[in-house]
């Protein structure tokens, strides 16, 4: 009888353990609400964020005062986000859009999307970066195949313990793999929140720093709607952003490379977009290109 009551105590204890642990990983995943003002906070300049009465878009200003920036309220480990934005309409030298992930330590890891203003007629520049334990130089650039100021786009970052993708409209426009075991710094400590920020970048954003922002045509305006950010929330362990469970569905085998369906569009848009890669820049690295250009990207 004693047996019997240890045992069941004891297997009591170990189902309680393992649905804990369940419990622990189904919690670490989220999807937003679709409310700004639920999921993000204002980073700076609260008169330059501009909310719909729903609180389902947001805009961001530009003018001579101030830029301004949004941050979510959360921080994550993996997982993907989506914002649809439309862009700075007409005249937008000189300033940037930046959409991103970071995680604001001193060694930080970033994963960026900017989107760098033109002068009126002129496409679009987006420039995508990687910041791994503080280091970046990382950059690639290319022109978009629309006019994102006509209506709104989606652009997303898939972020596994594999690879990192940013997509355009699903489309893959760079994939940054995980070479960890080569040497290759790769963001996998560091959780990150989201960010949207709009501001002045003319020392450099467009033509080198040469078309500067002319004011008179501003205030300049950038939106956002329809995000979404289903990723491993951080709890203080990432043993749970690093399972490969039903939850944390980015982790699993079949996002761990490009579709073949995939692979192709982003040859596509390496061959007829692309304007700048740094694995080409020679003269930059003097020679010597970072490791991570001779490794294969899926």
């Amino acid at each position: 009888m004693t047996h019997n009551i240890i045992l069941r105590f004891i297997l009591l204890n170990i189902t309680g353990l393992v649905c804990l642990g369940l419990f622990q990983v189904s919690v670490a995943s989220v999807v937003s609400t679709g409310d700004f003002n639920k999921d993000f906070f204002v980073a700076w300049s609260p008169s330059h964020v501009i909310n719909s009465a729903d609180g389902r878009s947001r805009s961001l200003k530009l003018d001579q005062q101030s830029g301004a920036g949004i941050a979510s309220n959360k921080m994550f480990l993996f997982g993907q986000v989506d914002m649809q934005i439309k862009l700075v309409p007409g005249y937008s030298a000189g300033t940037v859009l930046a959409y991103y992930l970071t995680s604001d330590q001193p060694n930080r890891d970033e994963i960026d999307f900017e989107f760098l203003g033109n002068v009126t007629g002129q496409p679009y520049i987006v420039q995508t970066n990687i910041y791994a334990d503080g280091f970046d130089n990382r950059e690639e650039r290319i022109y978009l195949w629309f006019d994102p100021t006509k209506d709104f786009h989606t652009y997303s970052v898939l972020w596994n313990l594999h690879q990192i993708v940013f997509m355009v409209d699903k489309i893959p426009i760079r994939v940054y793999r995980n070479h960890a075991d080569k040497g290759v710094p790769y963001p996998r400590w560091q959780p990150m929140s989201v960010k949207a920020t709009l501001w002045n970048g003319d020392s450099w954003a467009t033509r080198g720093g040469h078309d500067k922002i002319d004011w008179k045509k501003g205030p300049f305006i950038a939106s956002l709607t329809n995000y979404k950010l289903d990723g491993c929330v951080w709890k203080g362990n990432p043993r749970f952003c690093r399972a490969a469970s039903p939850t944390n569905w980015w982790n699993q085998y079949s996002f761990s490379t490009l579709s073949s369906s995939q692979r192709r569009w982003l040859r596509w848009v390496r061959k007829y977009h692309m304007i700048y890669d740094y694995c080409q820049d020679y003269h930059r690295f003097h020679n010597h290109l970072p490791t991570e250009c001779s490794l294969p990207k899926y």
